[in-house]
């Protein structure tokens, strides 16, 4: 039998070693994360969604949206359960428009599985609610297109292309909440001009879907109407585009000038300059293969000799790669946002700016 001596013996490493691992435990670096499902989930719905922009525009640009009468069947069949045979083999038209409703069927499937796995997973309340708006959003961008069908009309097939991009965004900010880096930020830099870089990153994604709805017009503008009107909309389209290809590569120059040190700020400017600059050129690529070459290169063989060809290979993926990077570009807009607020702040007078390298330390300042 042990005396009460050996016990108290005992008892001190006990409550040493309980004392250091609940210390441990509780280290800020250490604390229990939410399993990685939500963010592969997340992915995988952006993943879907962008392929589901591209087949929606080429929808548009063959003018498919009424290949299938019905709605939610095709051709009385349920959707899931369609013969791949007249599927595959079948018209053109017919294979875009089913393959654009299977596409939309996947991406509300996946935006589910999303929504049970941040309600199982997340501890995060607000990014819950923020799924249940994915998922809201998802049904009503499918009601709105079924609602097109039903009703063949052209503007709501113009609402479905503008609530599309905005749907595909909202897909890549639930990707980013989820991430690691936006749950544990590795750097965070105080800036003074921290607020210039946030208003010129707003005012990206505001012109970015701005355009896109300016874009929607163009491609849904109905018969007959008036050529003033359309010019009016065709140069607004024109003049926005150029405002934000200057001003995408300020707002590149400012942080690669001031924040090149914030990784994930300064990845986003660089990818949203990169992409205004091929938008750029196929702007120029859907003018050409829509309306001709501009009259003042009549000079040039290659003008005189092009004649336009409605719905060719060129100006059709052409034109529906415009609309795609214009989704990207709005996505990307998006994110330069969410990393200008996450990685950037203001200095307080409680901290000390980032900014300035700390001075050196001497004998005289320890002392």
């Amino acid at each position: 039998m042990w005396g009460s001596g050996s016990v108290r013996n005992l008892s001190r490493p006990v409550r040493f070693l309980k004392s250091h691992v609940s210390t441990l435990l509780s280290h800020p670096s250490l604390e229990a994360t939410p399993g990685r499902w939500p963010h592969r989930w997340a992915v995988l719905l952006v993943c879907v969604t962008f392929p589901l922009i591209w087949v929606g525009g080429l929808v548009t640009t063959h003018t498919a949206g009424m290949a299938v009468p019905d709605w939610p069947s095709t051709y009385g069949y349920n959707l899931f359960l369609y013969p791949l045979q007249q599927w595959f083999f079948g018209p053109w038209d017919l294979f875009v428009e089913h393959g654009h409703r299977l596409l939309g069927a996947s991406s509300g499937l996946v935006t589910i599985g999303l929504l049970v796995s941040l309600w199982r997973c997340e501890d995060r309340r607000w990014i819950k609610w923020l799924g249940v708006v994915a998922l809201l959003a998802v049904i009503g961008q499918g009601l709105l297109g079924g609602m097109r069908v039903i009703q063949d009309a052209r503007l709501l097939a113009m609402i479905h292309g503008c609530t599309g991009p905005a749907f595909f965004a909202l897909c890549v900010a639930l990707a980013v909440f989820t991430s690691r880096q936006w749950r544990q930020p590795t750097f965070i830099q105080r800036s003074t001009d921290a607020s210039k870089v946030q208003v010129l990153a707003w005012g990206m994604l505001v012109l970015a879907y701005a355009q896109l709805v300016l874009g929607a017009h163009l491609r849904h503008m109905p018969n007959g109407v008036d050529r003033y009107v359309f010019r009016a909309v065709l140069v607004m389209h024109v003049f926005v585009a150029c405002t934000l290809f200057v001003q995408g590569f300020v707002l590149w120059w400012r942080v690669g000038h001031r924040h090149r040190q914030v990784r994930q700020l300064y990845r986003a400017a660089t990818a949203l300059a990169m992409l205004l600059t091929m938008q750029i050129a196929l702007g120029c690529g859907t003018w050409i293969t829509n309306y001709g070459w501009p009259r003042w290169f009549d000079r040039w063989s290659i003008a005189t000799g092009y004649t336009i060809q409605t719905n060719s290979q060129m100006q059709s993926l052409t034109t529906t790669a415009h609309v795609a990077m214009g989704s990207l570009i709005l996505a990307t807009a998006l994110m330069t946002v969410l990393a200008s607020h996450r990685f950037l702040s203001r200095p307080t007078t409680a901290t000390v700016s980032m900014d300035k390298e700390p001075a050196p330390m001497t004998l005289e300042t320890v002392l």
